[in-house]
């Protein structure tokens, strides 16, 4: 009797550091019960013939296909739910008017819990098929309908980070659509972290509670010290959208004399288990802020594009030492797939660098040192997510989550252009990230469980 749940050989790709990924060339990977890789041997290593022998051909022993990798899962730190049913549409205009025009009567609707539970299904089942193994939620305002988003993803199989929203100042938000107060809006916070806290005691993964103001402009002073308040009580994730766009960066500061890295400070929304959103307009002193609480970025590339007015330094934020991971940021961003972003966080860094404006003179054009490596946006995807979320996920290696996709290059009438018998990994590796569709992905698995499979 095997003392792993799984063993499984193949080759696989994992961040080494943010420039550079380790190859893992026909390794054995042992999983245990909890779900945790326990013990990974190379083909160096002094026992991994007699390994070899002794699990090859048992039933919880997995061998790759030839042209098969395993990935680690991706970690998608800005997804709003309910947006998912308006994905693809209403890309052309202004953030603030997105917002009330399109964004917050869909929002209303999650009030009904049978149109909750077929976009939630829908989305984390989607999202799981793109190999997206852990998400950072914002949900809406409704209490039951993002408790619902946390079952589901219990039910699922996908780790999933769950955000209850705050927005209660009724100059900023639609009378139809928001908390009916300050006082409302933190009792029914606290019981939502209760129930998700009772609900996670049952789940291998993990669910999570998240405590989530929309952003500055839609709460009240009394809800974003109230929010902090309860972060800190019981030692929550934070959530919001920071410095996003000209509007928003401009709103807090008119507000507050200061920028909204400041202001959420003040109010106790930054530490080690905070992730702000966009965070395109982050100054010097905003950064110094974030590096020195712990609070990380997610990064949104695809969404920015659309709605921030400006392109991240990234580049300048990761060499401050700030956690940075990836986001959909669905429906700001019209795709489910990280691998869509990842590239797109490499098209934006290289338009950072050279400049937009043909008009201007070649030195006068962009910001030098702001390109990203495809090297780089996979980390992103990946290790820099799970460390932005303090957890051991987004890695292949010893005592981290076995989180992993298994992506296919070989799928009959969508192969990969690999036509060299000994093409060099890493090449192959670009490939998978730039050139893998759904329908490459064969199987997720998430702690140790097949959470999704393609015949």
């Amino acid at each position: 009797m095997s003392k792993y749940t799984y063993i499984f050989h193949g080759t696989a790709f994992s961040s080494h550091s943010p420039k550079k990924i380790n190859i893992l060339k026909d390794y054995l990977f042992f999983v245990n019960s909890n779900g945790i890789i326990e013990k990974i041997a190379d083909p160096e290593h002094e026992d991994y013939q007699s390994l070899l022998a002794a699990y090859e051909g048992q039933e919880n022993f997995h061998r790759l296909a030839d042209g098969q990798y395993f990935l680690p899962g991706f970690v998608d730190l800005h997804v709003h739910a309910p947006q998912w049913a308006q994905s693809g549409t209403a890309l052309d205009i202004p953030l603030y008017d997105w917002l009330h025009t399109y964004t917050f009567p869909l929002e209303s609707k999650y009030a009904d819990l049978a149109f909750a539970k077929k976009v939630y299904e829908d989305l984390v089942n989607t999202l799981l098929a793109n190999g997206t193994t852990t998400v950072l939620y914002f949900a809406t305002v409704h209490k039951q309908a993002s408790l619902l988003l946390a079952k589901i993803c219990a039910e699922k199989g996908q780790r999933g980070l769950v955000g209850k929203v705050v927005m209660d100042d009724p100059e900023q938000n639609p009378d139809y659509y928001r908390d009916a107060d300050a006082k409302t809006a933190l009792a029914d916070t606290e019981e939502f972290i209760l129930a998700v806290k009772e609900l996670a005691k049952t789940v291998k993964q993990g669910v999570y509670p998240v405590v989530t103001p929309r952003f500055i402009p839609s709460c009240s002073d009394e809800a974003l010290k109230g929010l902090g308040e309860l972060a800190a009580k019981y030692d929550t994730h934070i959530q919001s959208h920071c410095s996003e766009s000209d509007w928003a960066h401009s709103y807090v500061q008119e507000r507050f004399s200061k920028h909204d890295a400041a202001a959420l400070h003040d109010f106790g929304l930054l530490g080690e288990k905070s992730v702000m959103a966009h965070c395109n307009f982050l100054d010097d002193h905003d950064a110094e802020l974030f590096a020195s609480t712990g609070t990380a970025i997610s990064h949104c590339p695809l969404s920015n594009a659309y709605f921030a007015n400006s392109v991240i330094p990234i580049k300048r934020f990761m060499a401050k030492g700030i956690d940075i991971g990836l986001g959909t940021d669905i429906s700001a961003g019209a795709t489910p797939s990280l691998y869509d972003n990842a590239k797109q966080a490499v098209v934006s860094s290289r338009m950072l660098e050279d400049g937009v404006n043909s008009a201007l003179p070649a030195e006068e054009r962009g910001v030098p040192d702001s390109r990203l490596s495809i090297h780089e946006a996979f980390y992103l995807a990946t290790a820099g997510g799970g460390e932005s979320l303090s957890l051991p996920i987004g890695r292949i290696q010893e005592n981290y989550a076995w989180d992993v996709q298994i992506v296919d290059t070989k799928v009959p009438g969508a192969s990969l252009p690999i036509f060299t018998e000994n093409e060099a990994l890493d090449d192959i590796f670009q490939k998978v990230m730039y050139l893998i569709r759904p329908e490459h992905i064969r199987e997720v698995w998430v702690q140790g469980e097949k959470v999704h499979s393609r015949s």
